[in-house]
C-alpha cells in the first residue's frame, strides 16, 4: 500500500482517485483538511476497501510514526502544502508551518521508520515529493523553459516555503540516504479544483454573472498541465524514476492568463450561453496586480520524456474542454464549496481592486 498526504486536496484527490481506476494497491490518505480539503471528492470510493482516509498534520510527528509502523507503506507521496500565493501574501505564517517545518517533522518520522526497515524494504521504499515550477522564479518572454539545474528564484512566501521543503528533501537523501524524488509541476487545471484558482474562478464566476478578474494586463505567461496527466508523470517517475532526481513535470502549453480566460468565455458561450444572449467576454473586469506577481512560468520537461518516456497526452484544447465540462456538470460540488471561507476569501483578496 502507499501512503498520500494532503490526498484531499485538487490534486492530491485527482492522484487518489486515478491511482485506483490503474491500480489494486491500496492507499491511506493522511490530510488535515483545511479550506480546500474536500472530501466529497472520494464519493465515488464509499465502500471501497482500498481506500482509508485519516485526519491528521503531517507535523503531527506520533501520528505519522504510528501510521508508518502500522501499515508499512511501500512509498509516501507527499502532496500536503499550503499552495496559493495570494494567501501566503495574506498569511504567510501558514506556509512557513504547513510547507517548511510540516515536511520536516514528516521527514524526520519517515527517517525513523525507514531505519529500522530490513534491507529489502529499503530497496524497495520511495518518498515522492510533490513540488512546483514556482520555486525557480520569474521569466522573461524570451528566457529558455526552466530545466531541474535552475537556481532556485522563489519570489512569494508560498514558492520559498515549497522552495525549502525541496532543500530539506534533497538533504535527507544525501545525508540520510532516505529514497527520495523530488517532481516540480507547472500550473495544474482540471476536475475538484477549489474555485480560488484562475480556471474554475472564471468558470464559476462567469455562471454567476459576476465579473471575471484579470490580474494588471492579463499577459502573465504560465505553462498549464491537466491533472490527469500530472498524475500519470507521477505514477511514472515513482515507479521508474532515479533516486535523488528531480523531474519538471509540464503540459508544453504555455498561454497568458488571459488567453486562458477568453478561451472559457468562448468554450461557456457554446456549452451554456447566456440568456441574454452576451458574450461571457464582457464579463472580464482588470483589477491591480498583486505584488511581486511573475511574469512568466515556463517548465522543460525534456528530462522525464527522455528518461522515462512520458508526456502529456492532453493538448489544452481538449484539456480545458474537459474541465469546463466538468464543473457545468458537477453544480452541487461547487456550491458546497462556496462556504463563507469561500466567499470571505473572494472578497479580501478581490473586492477592492476592480478598477
Amino acid at each position: 500500500m502507499i501512503l498520500v498526504t494532503g490526498g484531499a486536496g485538487f490534486i492530491g484527490a485527482n492522484f487518489i482517485l486515478d491511482w485506483l481506476r490503474e491500480s489494486d494497491e491500496s492507499v491511506i490518505n493522511l490530510d488535515k483538511l483545511t479550506y480546500a480539503g474536500n472530501l466529497e471528492n472520494f464519493l465515488e470510493l464509499a465502500g471501497d476497501p482500498r481506500y482509508a482516509f485519516v485526519h491528521g498534520d503531517i507535523g503531527n510527528r506520533a501520528l505519522v510514526e504510528g501510521l508508518l509502523l502500522k501499515h508499512r507503506p511501500r512509498a509516501i507521496i507527499n502532496f500536503a502544502a499550503e499552495s496559493h500565493v495570494d494567501r501566503s501574501i495574506h498569511g504567510p505564517g501558514e506556509f512557513i508551518e504547513t510547507n517548511i517545518v510540516g515536511t520536516f517533522k514528516l521527514l524526520e518520522g519517515v527517517r525513523v521508520f525507514f531505519s529500522a526497515m530490513s534491507a529489502a524494504e529499503k530497496s524497495a521504499f520511495r518518498f515522492l515529493h510533490v513540488s512546483t515550477d514556482e520555486v525557480y522564479g520569474s521569466l522573461s518572454a524570451i528566457d529558455p523553459a526552466f530545466k531541474e539545474n535552475n537556481p532556485y528564484q522563489p519570489n512569494s512566501p508560498y514558492s520559498a516555503s515549497k522552495a525549502a521543503s525541496d532543500h530539506l528533501v534533497r538533504a535527507y537523501h544525501h545525508t540520510y540516504g532516505l529514497p527520495v524524488l523530488t517532481t516540480n509541476c507547472s500550473n495544474n487545471y482540471g476536475p475538484f479544483q477549489f474555485p480560488e484558482k484562475l480556471i474554475p474562478l472564471m468558470i464559476v464566476n462567469a455562471l454567476a454573472g459576476k465579473p471575471l478578474p484579470v490580474y494588471g494586463d492579463g499577459l502573465q505567461i504560465r505553462d498549464w498541465l491537466y491533472v490527469a496527466d500530472h498524475c500519470s508523470a507521477l505514477r511514472t517517475v515513482l515507479a521508474n524514476g532515479r533516486l535523488g532526481e528531480i523531474y519538471n513535470i509540464g503540459g508544453w502549453n504555455e498561454n497568458t492568463n488571459l488567453a486562458i480566460v477568453h478561451a472559457i468565455c468562448d468554450l461557456l458561450d457554446e456549452m451554456r450561453p447566456r440568456d441574454d444572449g452576451k458574450a461571457y467576454s464582457e464579463q472580464i473586469a482588470y483589477v491591480t496586480d498583486r505584488p511581486g506577481h511573475d511574469r512568466r512560468y515556463a517548465i522543460d520537461a525534456g528530462k522525464i520524456k527522455r528518461d522515462l518516456g512520458w508526456r502529456p497526452q492532453e493538448t489544452f484544447d481538449t484539456g480545458i474542454r474537459k474541465t469546463v465540462q466538468w464543473y457545468l456538470d458537477n453544480q452541487d460540488w461547487v456550491g458546497n464549496v462556496q462556504s463563507g471561507t469561500y466567499r470571505e476569501w473572494i472578497e479580501k483578496n478581490y473586492g477592492e481592486r476592480v478598477e
